[in-house]
């Protein structure tokens, strides 16, 4: 069996890149350890950057997302009693962020990559990679009980944290960033009106929360708990009661709780492993890094390394470019720390460290000295919706 790419993960990101080559007629093959239902059923992120929005338009995934999601042109910022809204699209000169579920990126793309007639073969067992460091590198693995070779040009790691695109490599050839958080986030699901048409992220004495939404009667809340929390430990009423604790006034008293229909709970990390490429394998999105869910990162982040891989690819494979396929681990590094930083950042700005009240007062003065001004409110503005892509050129 032969293709140009082989991508390892049928998550978004593996399926965007896919989606993204085939329509400069370049092949690939897409190797899934699980099955499309299970790939579906991950509750992830909501919030699309311009940029991943454009990038989903390129590919030519956008129809459901342009009709039904949700344009944001800003974002709101609770803290001490008050509640600052954060003017995305007037700080950044026109740029906004789309409300659209994983979840709904993935079925389109799937959908997409089926109309196309692309392979993508799921629940294939025990992949490995080979040879990644020669001009022939080749992928392994078993397919309804028979043993597969796939020969391939590249490939591509979108197997995230867990998969076998990064465990493969050398432990000597890669250094690790990490940063592991005292806390997680216990998130639900209920069909429910959101409880405003913004998001609202809360910095409060008892935690952290977080109020967002899918669409007009689906909403995702989360409020901050400890790595010793258990789901069942969280009825509804307890989070609800909760959550009204540590919103604004005015949303607290608009509220409008149900039963959930999801409920789980969230370790948070700092993730960067260095660097994103060896020899003929990329990493790409979570297989690389992972970012903690309070700047809503890792979803765009990881688009933008496919932004980054597709362009690379398409200019070696059309214009005979092989000088820049070296590039790409320093190009996507340079946007990922920075995405690392505001995630940080914004972690912790956001959240309860400890029961000290010089870092609670800390805590605020920056939020005042960032809200309180045109040049950090469009800091907070520039870093939320995205960043500026490296041209490749």
């Amino acid at each position: 069996m032969k293709t140009q790419i082989a991508i390892i993960g049928a998550g978004p990101s593996g399926l965007l890149l896919g989606q993204l080559l085939h329509l400069q007629g370049i092949s690939t093959v897409i190797l899934e350890a699980r099955t499309p239902d299970y790939v579906l059923s991950r509750i992830r992120a909501g919030v699309l950057e311009q940029g991943t929005v454009e990038l989903l338009r390129e590919a030519q995934a956008n129809t459901r997302m342009d009709r039904i999601g949700q344009v944001h042109e800003g974002v709101a910022l609770s803290f001490n009693g008050r509640c600052e809204r954060i003017d995305l699209k007037n700080l950044t000169g026109g740029k906004t962020v789309m409300v659209y579920g994983q979840t709904e990126v993935t079925r389109d793309l799937m959908e997409a990559r089926a109309g196309n007639g692309g392979i993508s073969i799921y629940e294939a067992q025990d992949v490995r990679l080979h040879d990644v460091y020669s001009d022939k590198p080749r992928v392994t693995f078993a397919s309804s009980g028979e043993t597969v070779t796939l020969e391939c040009d590249f490939i591509a790691g979108c197997d995230g944290f867990h998969g076998v695109s990064r465990q493969s490599v050398p432990s000597d050839a890669i250094k690790v960033f990490e940063r592991v958080y005292p806390f997680g986030w216990l998130g639900i699901l209920s069909e429910t009106p959101p409880v405003s048409h913004e998001l609202i992220y809360a910095n409060h004495a008892r935690g952290f929360a977080l109020c967002s939404m899918r669409h007009s009667m689906l909403s995702r809340y989360y409020v901050q708990c400890t790595l010793d929390d258990k789901v069942e430990e969280w009825p509804d009423e307890r989070f609800w009661n909760e959550l009204k604790a540590r919103l604004p006034e005015h949303a607290a008293a608009s509220l409008v709780t149900g039963p959930s229909i999801e409920k789980s709970i969230a370790p948070l990390r700092s993730f960067v492993a260095e660097p994103m490429q060896f020899g003929r394998l990329f990493l790409v999105g979570d297989a690389a890094h992972i970012v903690p869910p309070t700047g809503a990162k890792g979803l765009n982040l990881a688009a933008g390394d496919v932004r980054t891989l597709y362009r690379i690819l398409r200019k070696h494979y059309q214009e005979g470019r092989s000088d820049l396929l070296g590039r790409y681990s320093e190009i996507c590094l340079r946007r990922v720390w920075k995405a690392e930083r505001f995630s940080w950042w914004m972690t912790s700005m956001l959240h309860k460290f400890s029961d000290d009240p010089f870092a609670q007062r800390i805590q605020l003065a920056e939020l005042e000295y960032y809200t309180g001004s045109v040049a950090g409110r469009t800091t907070i503005a520039e870093n939320y919706v995205g960043l500026p892509y490296e041209p490749i050129e």
